[in-house]
């Protein structure tokens, strides 16, 4: 393709695949990025080379993967009230599976890291554990950031992305199929009494009522300009930091995620923002953009497929260790099967799949707690990833 159809493709294709999630529910259930990986890998590995058009521009390309978690990340945060959250059991939910998450990560590092590593395998490895902790303790936008933050290759991020779908889909298969058993009958404290559950239908139908309206209608318009525009500033103050504090003239990448992270957590709570519904669907639509031109870049005959086995490996530990663990903290603390499991969900799979988590749970009153979960591990994210990988380089 030539950039014009290039820009064509990036923008229209997610599109295209959120709108057909809305008709073909298999769509939705598998996940759209999951679609945009299939079509992003069909495009770059099944049409034959110098074909012309179908062929995708490769800077095109480059630029939307570049530019697109840094827009994204801003969107998502402040489509976030954070004024209106009840922390109370969730911090303690959180914690108990923040740090479950981050003990076995880090274990995991050590056990899977070859014994025989150079230091360019060290650093790698260091890579995919940054990129790991950003998964499971936040999600896809924490993924795509820390890639960029601590320069993981493509292909690399492309193991993790594809082996990720293998276990956190294993793990759904046993959340669907024997969750509600295993999670009950393990920890049976189901005393929800916390402030957190009990107005959570309430605002859950408030939140329902307030996704309906058109976000280009005023003055819903307003708002959601607004929310672009202060994505816009808030990246462009944090490319100059990051060129300002750079040592070889590129963009300091730590520098620039953990500013746009920051910036936008307090921007959240700019009056207008609060009331501001649409963001976080426009950054999720960035998220689709960046899914689809990784993929798109990635040639899957050149990969070492069993030469990248050990991260399957090292990821579904993290999973069956951090779950372990999860359930240890919980029997001390005394917090019921319920919470940890839409905990756990919420940061293995995503915010996304509380819904899921719930409706099995037969539970309404536990979403806003998952979600509440979820968006912490939204807000660390970013900040533990990078911060693991810059200690692990230390101790290297």
């Amino acid at each position: 393709m030539n950039p014009i159809f290039t820009i064509i493709y990036l923008l229209v294709v997610p599109f295209i695949v959120v709108r057909l999630s809305k008709r073909w529910t298999w769509i939705d259930k598998v996940s759209p990025m999951t679609v945009l990986y299939i079509i992003g890998l069909a495009v770059a590995n099944l049409i034959p080379e110098n074909n012309g058009i179908l062929n995708v521009d490769t800077d095109t390309n480059t630029l939307f993967s570049n530019i697109a978690v840094p827009l994204a990340i801003p969107l998502m945060l402040m489509g976030c009230d954070m004024s209106s959250w009840h922390i109370g059991k969730a911090l303690k939910v959180f914690l108990s599976g923040l740090t479950s998450v981050l003990i076995v990560t880090i274990a995991g590092f050590f056990i899977f890291l070859p014994s025989d590593h150079t230091p360019d395998t060290y650093k790698g490895f260091a890579q995919v554990c940054a990129v790991a902790t950003g998964i499971y303790t936040g999600g896809i936008p924490n993924m795509g950031a820390i890639k960029q933050a601590v320069g993981m290759p493509h292909q690399t991020y492309l193991y993790i992305t594809s082996y990720d779908l293998i276990v956190t889909g294993l793990y759904l298969v046993f959340v669907i199929f024997f969750g509600k058993t295993v999670f009950r009958k393990l920890l049976p404290n189901k005393d929800l009494k916390e402030h957190i559950t009990h107005n959570s239908t309430e605002n859950q139908d408030n939140h329902e009522k307030q996704e309906k309206p058109n976000p280009f209608r005023p003055p819903l318009l307003r708002t959601t300009l607004m929310a672009i525009g202060l994505t816009v500033l808030i990246a462009a103050i944090s490319y100059v930091a990051a060129l300002l504090t750079s040592k070889d003239g590129s963009p300091n990448m730590t520098v620039l995620i953990l500013l746009l992270t920051s910036l936008a957590i307090g921007a959240s709570f700019l009056p207008p923002m609060k009331k501001q519904q649409h963001s976080f669907d426009l950054g999720l639509y960035c998220v689709y953009v960046f899914c689809l031109a990784i993929a798109t870049a990635c040639d899957v005959r050149e990969m070492d497929i069993a030469g990248s086995l050990p991260i399957l490996y090292y990821l579904g530990f993290i999973i069956l260790g951090s779950l372990i663990l999860q359930f240890l903290f919980a029997k001390l603390l005394k917090i019921d099967g319920d919470s940890v499991m839409v905990c756990s969900v919420a940061l293995i799979n995503s915010p996304p799949f509380v819904p899921l988590a719930a409706a099995l749970l037969n539970n309404r009153n536990i979403v806003v707690l998952g979600i509440t979960v979820g968006l912490l591990g939204y807000m660390l994210g970013n900040y533990l990833g990078i911060g693991i990988y810059h200690l692990l380089l230390a101790l290297g």
